[in-house]
């Protein structure tokens, strides 16, 4: 899979591609992401990618130009099954959205700033919008490394276990059930028994068990989703 990100601040997305899962999933030739400068496709020698609204109001906005040339740019170079935009009113990640994406081959996520960037772009280049919640960041960077994590650690081969992302919350709308490891008894708190029992079968029927209600506990809207 191959994901490019355009961003005014690729600062921003330096460590969160260069630890743990993600960067053993580039090592392996398994995931390649690609960060832009929207800098690079600036209107002016000054790097202007922003100006001021029309119809008055705070904030700037981010201009179709640097973002269309950009997006044009790139799509020249590859096909994108998706160009997403990172947005604060686009249709909420979930674990369902994020096994869905995993499956494509190229995408390209448009980190928003500022005020935003000018509804034409989000009209006639974005194919997808996402959100990461109902609240507001100060940009797009942080929620697209999420959703580039969320989707890469899905690719088959990038986790050592790939059965590990099958039993993960939320898939098949479920809360994952409760670990434990060594010490089986710490300070007289000790692990279920059924646990030590070696009986696989038992396991999962307990497991599938506690997964059932931790979801209703904690979130039962997930099972009026079923």
């Amino acid at each position: 899979m191959k994901i490019d990100i355009l961003t005014v601040l690729p600062e921003l997305l330096e460590s969160p591609f260069a630890h743990s899962i993600l960067k053993r999933a580039k090592e392996k030739n398994l995931l390649e992401v690609n960060v832009h400068n929207l800098r690079q496709w600036a209107v002016n020698e000054y790097g202007q990618v922003d100006d001021y609204q029309y119809g008055g109001g705070a904030g700037m906005v981010m201009m179709c130009e640097p973002l269309a040339n950009a997006i044009e740019a790139l799509s020249k170079e590859k096909k994108f099954d998706e160009i997403i935009y990172m947005t604060p009113d686009g249709e909420k990640l979930d674990q369902k959205m994020a096994n869905q994406l995993s499956m494509k081959e190229n995408l390209l996520i448009i980190c928003g700033h500022y005020k935003g960037i000018d509804d034409r772009i989000r009209e006639n280049f974005i194919t997808k919008e996402i959100s990461i919640g109902d609240y507001v960041l100060s940009g797009g960077e942080l929620p697209a490394a999420i959703v580039v994590d969320a989707i890469g650690r899905l690719i088959p081969g990038v986790l050592n276990n790939e059965t590990s992302a099958l039993f993960d919350s939320f898939q098949d709308n479920l809360l994952a059930p409760p670990v434990y490891t060594r010490p089986a008894d710490f300070r007289n708190l000790k692990v279920p028994e059924i646990l030590l029992s070696g009986d696989p079968k038992k396991v999962d029927e307990w497991r599938n068990e506690q997964s059932l209600q931790r979801t209703k506990e904690r979130r039962p809207d997930l099972l009026d989703e079923q």
